[in-house]
């Protein structure tokens, strides 16, 4: 699972407390359970058919409720930026950006964006949206970035706001451009927040689906293409492919990777797929054998990681050999992404460096639940075992490996996950110190790689910038604090029909449902 997967935030909206988040109205969609969705013929003039992975918990704005969540959530809510089919950052509710210092940013707003309820979208929405997002009371998913970044929102006039930075930030446009990061009206409520997406909730069967109708006032003139979309959720993969197969659904998220080749040789299906999301390993530093160093480089020498593509992925996917930069990303440094190739004899000089040359026991954490942590778990073991090291594995389901994670109630786990956007300062989550969290090495702190990761995210000049990241990828490397394992495939499946939906590349991937306002149903 993804970082956008796996942090199932749940909590305030807004400030308000949980039982009044749940019964939320027009736009605010409430924790549900599994449901089987009904039987429902694609390619319906003028309406759109998507198969979703999961019901989403909510589409609170702010909150960070999983990747169906956003699919849906992005069609209802619009920020200040945004991102085009090719990954590339644009103006959203904003007409025009202008960076006018290092730390000052002027957005000028179109005059023709509006609210869902008919309101013009002004200076004194963006502050208000801003001071929800970094409100004491809040939880919102950008909250610290916020705090860290923005100093303060200057009103110039309707349509003019100055946001005034702390300290330069080469990545603070980024969370603007998040869909946790939309501009909401002054007039929201809790239970009812208003949005300016080129969306709206018609209705919604809780568990199973959500209509939404265009809104005809969208900023963004010919969108959305399309008059309706339906989300229909198919918690189970197998019914998911059936229903696209049987053309029930125009179109899916998570293609399950053994069904993949199957779908490329239907005529009529197309697939799109990138590598963004990865595998890689975590370590308690605290306690246990891998409080050293050398020993964690022993096991990245050791994994076959061409095995775990075909087991975890039947093949889809490619090998993670160093620390997971973008793929694509000007700061990938091609010397250090390959460093980690299989090297069993550097594996076994590394035990002896680490004062283990006869190997050790361990207990690797993953878990059962799903397929691809499992399948990595077990071919990780079997390298391991080529070495000396024996790792016992911990399979609980999804909750309680979350929890073990966070508790540091392991030596060493496997996770799945990607960067929030396309930078190398999106793995400040993984290499970053500060409050325990599963999707992290536990008790890693390291002051030069904390270090290195400030000076990228203020340094604006691109150059110095690609040498402060070669400077981090070697400092991470020397660290193996996160072991690289693999690139996984993420894909989406469409009826040819469907026209206009783009996968974003890399960590982006999961943004892809931002281009439904392009699609056609030809």
């Amino acid at each position: 699972m993804t970082r956008r997967d796996d942090t199932q935030l749940r909590g305030q909206a807004l400030g308000v407390d949980r039982r009044r988040f749940l019964g939320g109205a027009a736009g605010m969609l409430a924790l549900a359970g599994a449901g089987l969705p009904g039987t429902v013929r694609a390619k319906t003039p003028d309406t759109l058919i998507f198969g979703l992975s999961s019901f989403p918990p909510n589409t609170s704005p702010f909150l960070n409720a999983g990747t169906a969540a956003g699919t849906v959530k992005v069609q209802l809510y619009r920020g200040l930026l945004g991102y085009d089919a090719q990954g590339n950052i644009r103006e959203e509710v904003a007409e025009t950006w202008t960076r006018e210092s290092p730390t000052v940013h002027t957005f000028k707003l179109r005059a023709n964006a509006k609210f869902h309820n008919g309101d013009a979208v002004t200076a004194e929405d963006v502050k208000y949206t801003f001071e929800q997002i970094m409100g004491e009371r809040s939880t919102a998913y950008l909250k610290s970035d916020f705090e860290r970044q923005l100093a303060r929102v200057e009103v110039v006039d309707a349509r003019t706001v100055k946001l005034h930075l702390k300290a330069p930030s080469a990545t603070f446009p980024f969370h603007l451009a998040s869909w946790h990061a939309p501009i909401i009206s002054h007039k929201s409520t809790a239970q009812a927040p208003i949005g300016c997406g080129p969306y709206t909730v018609a209705s919604l069967e809780r568990g199973t689906r959500i209509d939404l109708t265009r809104f005809d006032n969208f900023y963004r003139s010919g969108r959305p293409r399309t008059k309706t979309v339906r989300f229909i959720a198919y918690p189970d993969e197998n019914l998911r492919v059936a229903a696209l197969e049987a053309g029930d659904v125009d179109l899916i998220e998570y293609v399950p990777w053994p069904n993949m080749e199957a779908i490329s040789r239907n005529q009529n299906l197309a697939m799109d797929n990138v590598d963004g999301p990865f595998m890689y390993l975590v370590f308690n530093v605290r306690q246990g054998p891998f409080t050293n160093a050398k020993l964690r480089q022993a096991v990245a020498y050791a994994i076959n990681r061409e095995d775990v593509v075909r087991a975890a992925f039947s093949g889809r996917g490619s090998v993670l050999e160093g620390i997971p930069i973008p793929i694509g990303s000007p700061f990938v440094n091609p010397e250090l992404s390959r460093v980690w190739r299989r090297d069993l004899a550097r594996a076994r000089a590394l035990l002896g460096e680490g004062g283990q040359p006869n190997g050790f026991q361990a207990t690797l954490l993953s878990t059962a639940q799903y397929g691809m942590h499992k399948d990595t778990a077990e071919v990780v073991q079997q390298s391991l075992r080529e070495i000396g090291v024996q790792a016992t594995l911990n399979m609980p389901d999804w909750a309680s490996r979350v929890t073990l994670g966070n508790r540091g109630q392991y030596d060493f786990a496997v996770m799945g996950s990607a960067g929030d956007f396309n930078d190398p300062d999106s793995l400040t989550a993984f290499l970053g110190g500060g409050t325990p969290s599963y999707v992290r090495s536990f008790g890693f702190e390291n002051a030069r790689i904390s270090q290195l990761l400030e000076q990228g995210r203020i340094e604006l000049d691109p150059g110095k910038r690609r040498d402060i990241y070669t400077d981090l990828q070697r400092a991470a490397i020397d660290e193996a604090a996160m072991v690289g394992i693999a690139w996984r495939s993420q894909g989406y499946a469409m009826q040819r029909y469907v026209q206009g939906f783009k996968n974003l590349p890399a960590y982006l991937t999961f943004y892809s449902g931002v281009t439904i306002e392009d699609v056609v149903i030809a």
